[in-house]
């Protein structure tokens, strides 16, 4: 079975106290954190700089030490396949390390991998997300920054 690993960053931004989380809207049609394949001699560190840039174009994030976490999932390869012919592609196992990360940029220029972005409080954007295992992680990373006090 093909194996990827990619990572990505929980993204927050504070305004007026509050604390706003960016959710990014993927074709498929779900809605989840910015990610992406670790390329060649990059870190995963880089390789979340580099997503972000591209799919948000926010240029300045901080990664906050402390927080680390694994999902693993299954999907099949299918982006722009049929129905049918996504059903016979291989299914490819898939783990993705979390970083929290702050920006003080409210905007963002999706790329063409999304549809659409919000910047949402903790309660809505758990709401939003589409996949249990990105919202154990949005719920990680709300008591993480609450506990810190970041």
């Amino acid at each position: 079975m093909p194996k990827e690993k990619s990572a990505g960053a929980v993204i927050y931004r504070k305004e007026d106290g509050k604390r706003y989380y960016l959710l990014l809207h993927y074709h498929s049609g779900h809605w989840e954190f910015p990610k992406g394949h670790i390329e060649k001699n990059e870190t995963e560190e880089e390789t979340i700089k580099r997503e972000v840039l591209e799919e948000t174009g926010i240029e300045s994030i901080k990664i906050i030490p402390g927080f680390k976490e694994y999902i693993k999932y299954f999907f099949r390869k299918g982006y722009g396949l049929s129905p049918e012919e996504k059903k016979k592609a291989p299914w490819v196992f898939k783990l993705v390390v979390f970083y929290v990360a702050k920006t003080e940029e409210k905007d963002v220029k999706i790329s063409s991998e999304h549809i659409g972005f919000v910047w949402l409080p903790f309660e809505e954007a758990f709401k939003k997300i589409t996949y249990k295992n990105s919202k154990l992680l949005l719920k990680k990373v709300n008591d993480f920054i609450s506990e810190k006090n970041i």
